[in-house]
């Protein structure tokens, strides 16, 4: 067994749980797209880049990689609910197939944002690809593929981090409350 770092309450999602539903997602899109030429996947930095990097490897549909970064934090845990853009496209996609590919939903002020944002630039289509949910999200984000449902606790792994830490990690793990309290 893995020893887990001091910080980490128990690992919540196996690295195998991870990759085997990355696959099925992967596979869900090639269905879904068989037909459409090339599509768009965006991942948005820091914390999909993980996630859209193997997505990317086991799709087989033409597709194009580009990537947003998106700041709804700040410096602390507490999210004041202002969506800040950092780093933008580099092309446009207007009437090409757009995947929005993001690590995690909480609340959804980012992914409403971005969907809003990128609906305003006239693609062919747009969706939504999430690794992970929360139960507590609470607006109405369209969410097309969806990895897995989270409980309502801090999780790191896989992308995800606490302070820019813990991002690497190949599973996904309960951080210890007293760690982010």
């Amino acid at each position: 067994m893995t020893e887990l770092h001091p910080d980490i309450d128990r690992i919540l999602i196996t690295e195998e749980e991870i990759q085997n539903r990355v696959a099925e997602i992967a596979a869900e899109i090639d269905r879904d797209y068989r037909n459409s030429g090339q599509i768009v996947l965006i991942g948005i930095l820091k914390g999909a880049f993980i996630f859209t990097a193997d997505l990317s490897r086991k799709l087989t549909v033409p597709h194009s990689v580009d990537f947003m970064s998106i700041s709804s934090y700040g410096d602390s845990a507490i999210s004041t609910g202002a969506v800040r853009l950092i780093l933008d496209l580099r092309k446009p996609i207007v009437n090409q197939h757009v995947i929005v590919v993001e690590d995690i939903v909480d609340s959804g002020n980012t992914m409403s944002y971005l969907y809003q944002t990128l609906m305003g630039r006239k693609p062919a289509s747009l969706r939504t690809c999430t690794l992970f949910k929360k139960k507590r999200n609470s607006l109405d984000v369209p969410l097309d593929y969806i990895g897995f449902e989270l409980p309502d606790v801090w999780v790191v792994g896989y992308g995800l981090d606490y302070a820019d830490t813990h991002r690497t990690l190949p599973y996904i793990a309960a951080l210890k409350k007293e760690v982010y309290s």
